[in-house]
């Protein structure tokens, strides 16, 4: 299920996923590091229309802490 978060810079659908539904592994645009396939970890994406063309595969610690990077943080 998703749910909508407001955060600083915009509102965010977000999904939690357990994992256990993909063996997949993605890349946290958070911390740069690989998200293994069966790991829980959530996904995000900005609530406009269009916006889950933007979607991203984010640690579930790094998305809650994104906006606490300094410079040459991600964009997402």
């Amino acid at each position: 299920m998703d749910r909508v978060e407001e955060w600083p810079d915009g509102e965010w659908k977000v999904r939690a996923l357990t994992g256990a539904s993909s063996g997949k592994s993605y890349r946290c645009p958070g911390c740069d590091q690989e998200i293994s396939g069966g790991k829980p970890h959530v996904v995000t994406w900005p609530n406009w229309p269009g916006g889950d063309e933007e979607r991203r595969h984010w640690h579930t610690a790094c998305w809650r802490k994104r906006l606490d990077r300094g410079p040459g943080r991600s964009r997402y």
